[in-house]
C-alpha cells in the first residue's frame, strides 16, 4: 500500500485542506499518516479522523526581531530530527504540507530521507514557513492563479485548494430551523474570522434597523462578542462560532459578508456563496488578505471594501450590490476551475509519488 505523512498545523486554515483530502487519498489506496506539533490545535482535529498522529517540537519563525527568535530556532532544528526519525521509520512514499511551522522541519526531514514533497500555498505570496520549504518540494500547488509567477524554478500549479465534502451536505431547512427564520427572506452570512472584528460587527448591528426588513441575518461574531441585547431580536441570530451546525448554515446563506483569509473565502467559492470581503488591512497583517480579496474581485467572485474606509453607509450600499448582482457572482463561480481543488491537488500528490 502507498504511504503518505500529511503536515500543517497552527490555524485551522493549515489543517482542513488536508482532512477534506483524506476521503480521496483513502480512494486512492493510500495509508495516511499526520506529522503536526506536539499538543498543537491540528492534533485533536486529525486525531477525530481516525489517522495516526505525532506530535514534533515546533517553533515559530518570525521576519521580526524577537527574543523568541533565538530560542525557537532550537525547537525547530530538535523538530527537524524527529521528523527526519519519524519519515524514516514511516517509510512514505511521498509527503504533503499545507504549511505552518510544524511543516517546515517536516519538509526537510523528508528531504533528508530523500522522500518527494507536495507544498500548498494558500495565498498569493508565499509565507515565511513555505518560502524556507518550497526549495525541498518537488512542486507547489497554489490556491491563487496569481501565486504561480511567485513560484520559483516552476514548480508552481494552480489547482485551487482541497475542500471538505461535508460542507456541501447541508440542509437548508435545519439552517433556517437552528436560526428560527421563517425562510421568506433571503439570509446574509456574516463571518469576521475565529476571533471576529470589532468593527464589522459594530457596523453591522448598527445597521439592523435598514438591513431587517430586506435580510435575515446569522452572524459568526467571534469568542465573547455575542451582544446580549440582541438576543431577542427577529431575523437576526448570533454565534460565537459554529462548527457541526456550519454546513447547514452555508446551505441556508444566500451570500456572505466575510473576511477573505484563503481558506474561508475558497469554501465560499466552490459552495457558489456571492461574497462581501472586508480584509485584514495591513496594520493587522502581512497584507495577504488584501490581495486575497482582490484577486476573487478580479475573477467576478466578490465585491471589496476597504475596512479602513468603510461607513455605514458604504456598508449598507456594498451589501445590497452584492445580493443585487448574486446571479453574476455565482455565474462566475460555477465556471471556476479553482471549485476542483481536491481532484487537482490528489493528481499532483499521485504524479509526486515514488
Amino acid at each position: 500500500m502507498k504511504k503518505i505523512v500529511l503536515t500543517g498545523g497552527g490555524t485551522a486554515g493549515h489543517v482542513t485542506p488536508n482532512i477534506a483530502l483524506i476521503p480521496y487519498l483513502k480512494q486512492e489506496g493510500y495509508e495516511i499518516y499526520y506529522i503536526g506539533s506536539k499538543g498543537g490545535m491540528e492534533e485533536d482535529l486529525i486525531k477525530k479522523c481516525g489517522i495516526p498522529y505525532y506530535g514534533i517540537s515546533s517553533g515559530k519563525l518570525r521576519r521580526y526581531f524577537d527574543k523568541k527568535n533565538f530560542s525557537d530556532i532550537f525547537k525547530v532544528i530538535k523538530g527537524i530530527f524527529q521528523a527526519k526519525h519519524l519519515i524514516h521509520k514511516i517509510k512514505p512514499d511521498v509527503v504533503f504540507s499545507k504549511g505552518g511551522f510544524v511543516a517546515v522541519p517536516v519538509v526537510i526531514g523528508a528531504h533528508m530521507n530523500k522522500v518527494n514533497v507536495v507544498c500548498h500555498e494558500s495565498d498569493i505570496t508565499p509565507g515565511l514557513a513555505n518560502k524556507i520549504a518550497m526549495p525541498f518540494a518537488k512542486a507547489v500547488c497554489t490556491t491563487f492563479p496569481e501565486a504561480v509567477k511567485h513560484i520559483k524554478d516552476n514548480k508552481g500549479i494552480y489547482t485551487g485548494t482541497p475542500i471538505r465534502d461535508m460542507l456541501f451536505e447541508g440542509s437548508r431547512e435545519k439552517g433556517l430551523k437552528l436560526c428560527d427564520f421563517s425562510g421568506n427572506k433571503p439570509v446574509m452570512l456574516i463571518m469576521g474570522g475565529s476571533q471576529g472584528s470589532v468593527k464589522v460587527n459594530n457596523s453591522i448591528r448598527e445597521l439592523l434597523n435598514k438591513l431587517l426588513p430586506k435580510y435575515d441575518i446569522v452572524h459568526l461574531c467571534g469568542k465573547g462578542n455575542v451582544d446580549e441585547s440582541l438576543k431577542d431580536r427577529a431575523g437576526y441570530k448570533q454565534f460565537e462560532y459554529i462548527s457541526d451546525e456550519l454546513p447547514d448554515i452555508f446551505a441556508m446563506s444566500d451570500f456572505v459578508v466575510s473576511r477573505a483569509g484563503s481558506n474561508a473565502i475558497c469554501e465560499f467559492l466552490a459552495l457558489h456563496k456571492p461574497m462581501l470581503l472586508i480584509p485584514l488591512g495591513k496594520n493587522a497583517s502581512r497584507g495577504d488578505q488584501i490581495l486575497n480579496a482582490q484577486s476573487f474581485k478580479k475573477q467576478g467572485f466578490a465585491e471589496v471594501i476597504d475596512e479602513e474606509k468603510m461607513t455605514k453607509g458604504s456598508l449598507f450600499d456594498a451589501i445590497n450590490k452584492v445580493y443585487d448582482n448574486r446571479e453574476t457572482y455565482i455565474e462566475n463561480m460555477k465556471n471556476s476551475k479553482a471549485s476542483e481543488g481536491n481532484k487537482a491537488v490528489i493528481e499532483i500528490i499521485k504524479a509526486a509519488t515514488k
